[in-house]
């Protein structure tokens, strides 16, 4: 079993201790045509009480998304993922008490997320599609998820994929987090995600997740979504989106196993309890897990 690092994630309110159990961030998504929730909570009040769901079971970080980045998605305009986002995040504030984090690679769309509450942004391109986005990180002192993705949703499956995928990964984390270092983020508030289900075979995919202590030694917090993604389909055989319950459990489990401190899920209250089952066999049953201490 690898032995997890213990690490510290700063955020405007708090500092969020990692490694000693795995941290759960509920995805919830304000979009039509996402791949497997699209449309459930457009309506901002279904949104509300899905947080406040998620928040109930187990969610340590709620995660919000206004646009789809599913394979073949094209992007939409900062205006229409204003619209979806920003009523949401009106409904959230004063609301839930775990961190919100706004899934975006818009600096505008960043910097109205973070004024109205978000602490967290996650940039499935790693600061390359918006150049303004990582002074929007740095001004307000959020953190950054920076997701290895090979291409771009609308052709990532489409491309060749990478001869050698652990290489590609590496290579390309850490030229976000050099980007990141360029623009005064400080390492203290990067998470780096391994990007599995972007611009990967099924075979490759399995491998990132099978070496994912690899990763380790880039000296920062992992986060994996691997939730109900369609790779699961094929190795398990399971149905498409709600229905890769199982084989989600699976591959939630594997990347604990190998080194994740956060997982990115969909069903809160079971890849929670999958979660704390496989946390207890690695041993990593610290109480602490949040500190209250301001960073600002």
């Amino acid at each position: 079993m690898f032995r997890r690092p213990k690490l510290r994630l700063q955020l405007p309110s708090r500092t969020l201790l990692l490694g000693g159990r795995t941290l759960i961030v509920g995805v919830l998504n304000a979009t039509p045509d996402s791949f497997s929730d699209g449309g459930k909570y457009l309506d901002p009040r279904a949104a509300l009480r899905r947080a406040l769901e998620m928040q109930a079971q187990g969610a340590d970080i709620l995660e919000l998304g206004g646009e789809s980045t599913r394979p073949g998605s094209r992007p939409v305009s900062a205006e229409i993922e204003l619209s979806r986002v920003l009523p949401v995040l009106a409904c959230l504030q004063g609301r839930i008490s775990i961190p919100i984090s706004i899934d975006t690679q818009k600096a505008v769309v960043a910097r109205a997320a973070v004024e109205a509450g978000a602490e967290i942004v996650n940039d499935v391109s790693a600061l390359r599609t918006d150049p303004a986005l990582a002074e929007v990180i740095r001004r307000a002192r959020a953190a950054v998820v920076l997701m290895h993705m090979r291409g771009r949703p609308a052709t990532m499956q489409k491309r060749p994929f990478a001869r050698n995928v652990m290489a590609d990964v590496e290579r390309g984390l850490l030229q976000a987090l050099e980007r990141a270092r360029r623009a005064g983020i400080p390492r203290a508030r990067v998470v780096l995600d391994p990007g599995i289900g972007f611009g990967k075979s099924v075979k490759q995919n399995c491998e990132v997740l099978a070496r994912l202590p690899e990763l380790a030694r880039l000296g920062c917090p992992l986060l994996v979504g691997t939730s109900r993604k369609s790779f699961l389909q094929t190795p398990g055989g399971g149905a498409p989106g709600a229905g890769r319950i199982w084989g989600t459990a699976a591959s939630v489990a594997m990347a604990i196993a190998g080194g994740a401190h956060l997982v990115r899920v969909h069903d809160v209250a079971e890849m929670a309890e999958v979660a704390r089952v496989a946390d207890t066999i690695a041993g990593r049953t610290a109480s602490g897990i949040k500190s209250g201490k301001r960073t600002r």
